[in-house]
């Protein structure tokens, strides 16, 4: 059972970590969005 906890702690924050990755990821891809935007204007 302690093994089981342990394992799904470690599942919530690896699953944390990629969250704020791609919400990283997706922030970049916006940004380079509007630079091609403003730069076509």
């Amino acid at each position: 059972m302690r093994a089981f906890i342990v394992l799904m702690l470690a599942a919530a924050a690896m699953s944390t970590a990629a969250c704020n990755t791609v919400a990283g990821a997706g922030r970049d891809v916006t940004s380079v969005g509007r630079k091609v935007t403003q730069t076509a204007k």
